[in-house]
């Protein structure tokens, strides 16, 4: 059974402002019986401000008023219409050591057949560092008699979503910027 997130605080203010029964209370809190008649003499929870269920969305007045008026009854949490999920932290990407020594030939693949890609979302893309970029595009990389332009789709370096989602992005901007740099026809 699901219980709230705050069960003594909770159980503060089910004891405070409803007719329930100790018993009720320890069930729907997860709590024992004495800590919830603690609870009512003042005893246990004492400087803790109780949590209104109805309010966070745990019970529903008509909840309360139904197992007030039949003490053998049994709270039940109100279940949330829509599951909410936290949205994904973004990770930095991470190559497993036996894809790294592929990373420049990916690297050289896509400055080969995507030159409208930046430096910046090459790096995005293959968790990579400008300055290794940089060393790729001049052939000053350490190992660039061994370079050898592959798909870094193909290498696994990248999903081909997010290739298709960064060239379209840099296609938009290099034609955004095309745009902008072109002079309006003289009237």
């Amino acid at each position: 059974m699901d219980r709230p997130l705050m069960p003594k605080a909770t159980a503060v203010w089910l004891v405070e402002n409803t007719s329930l029964t100790f018993t009720q209370i320890a069930e729907f809190c997860g709590l024992h019986v004495l800590e919830v008649k603690g609870i009512a003499d003042d005893e246990v929870a004492n400087g803790i401000r109780g949590l209104d269920p109805v309010g966070a969305g745990v019970l529903t007045r008509e909840e309360i008023v139904r197992c007030q008026a039949d003490p053998k009854a049994r709270l039940q949490i109100v279940k949330p219409k829509a599951e909410v999920k936290a949205p994904k932290k973004k990770a930095p990407r991470y190559t497993p050591l036996s894809k790294r020594q592929d990373r420049p030939d990916g690297i050289a693949w896509l400055l080969r057949h995507h030159p409208e890609l930046t430096d910046q979302q090459i790096c995005k893309l293959l968790g990579t560092t400008k300055t290794t970029v940089q060393a790729v595009r001049d052939r000053t990389h350490w190992k660039s008699q061994e370079i050898r332009p592959r798909d870094p789709v193909l290498l696994d370096l990248c999903s081909q979503t997010e290739l298709d989602a960064a060239v379209g992005k840099a296609r938009s901007m290099r034609s955004d910027a095309a745009a902008m740099t072109a002079t309006p026809a003289e009237s």
